[in-house]
Formats: C-alpha cells, sequence, structure tokens
C-alpha cells in the first residue's frame, strides 16, 4: 500500500469513527497532495508524497513558534496536533551518527573539495534524507565538514 493509499484510508475510518479533528487534519494532508499533483499533471510516489508532509510539517512548526509568541495556546495545541498527526506517515528519523555517515558518502560520491560544493552535496543529501532528518541542521553539518563555518 502506497502512503497516498494509507492516508486515504485513514481519512474513512476517521470518517467512520466521527473524528472530526483528525478527519480535518487528514483532509489536509489528502488536498495538498491533491494540489500538486494537479500542479506539476503527475501521480506522486512515496518520496514525493513525504516532501509534501515534510513542508507541512515546517509549515506547522513556524506557525506554532508564531502562535506561543502571541500567546495563542489554543492555536498552538491544534497545529501541534497536526503536526504530530503528519510525522506519524513520514519514515523513522535517522540518528546524528546515521546523517553524519549518509553525509560523507555524499560528500565522496560528488568529490567535495570545500563550500562551493555545498550545494551539488544538498542535492544528493535532499533524496536520501527525505522526511528522515531535519534539513535545516543537515545543511549546517554539511557547511561544518565541507569547511564552510
Amino acid at each position: 500500500m502506497t502512503l497516498k493509499e494509507r492516508i486515504q484510508e485513514d481519512v474513512k475510518t476517521a470518517m467512520r469513527a466521527r473524528d472530526a479533528r483528525r478527519l480535518s487534519a487528514l483532509r489536509l494532508i489528502s488536498a495538498a497532495i491533491k494540489q500538486r499533483e494537479v500542479d506539476e499533471r503527475v501521480t506522486l510516489d512515496d518520496a514525493a508524497v513525504i516532501s509534501v508532509i515534510d513542508r507541512m510539517i515546517k509549515q506547522r512548526r513556524d506557525s506554532i513558534a508564531q502562535f506561543a509568541a502571541a500567546g495563542r495556546r489554543d492555536l498552538v495545541e491544534a497545529e501541534s496536533f497536526e503536526a504530530e498527526l503528519l510525522a506519524a506517515y513520514l519514515p523513522a528519523r535517522l540518528t546524528t551518527e546515521e546523517i553524519s555517515a549518509i553525509i560523507v558518502q555524499a560528500i565522496a560520491e560528488v568529490a567535495a573539495a570545500g563550500p562551493g560544493d555545498m550545494g551539488k552535496v544538498m542535492a544528493v543529501l535532499r533524496s536520501k534524507l527525505a522526511g528522515r532528518a531535519d534539513m535545516a541542521a543537515v545543511s549546517q553539518l554539511v557547511k561544518a565538514r565541507l569547511g564552510g563555518g
């Protein structure tokens, strides 16, 4: 079963259970996937669905920070619920050691020599780490490895 199919099944389950909160969040995921499929005129595979979900989680984290700063506990809780629900569809997160090993492998793969090659390394890592690591943290690790700071 593909990730997209699993999400559709979870929508049906939430409908049957009359779980409005969960159903609403699942419909947001479905709508984002459908929107990308329509925009790009393709059927998304699991990797593309993971990137959509990853982007949605990032949006939720940004919203949580802004709502917390504004003192809106109700909205923080709603966004946190959605972020947790979205995270359940991502593959297991990698440890720092696993990420470091993949970074070393990617640097060797593109024969990166310095900070100027960071874009090449990140392009390789994006496909390998999508949904399995925080790409901002990965970027910092790559920059440190390549001597960029």
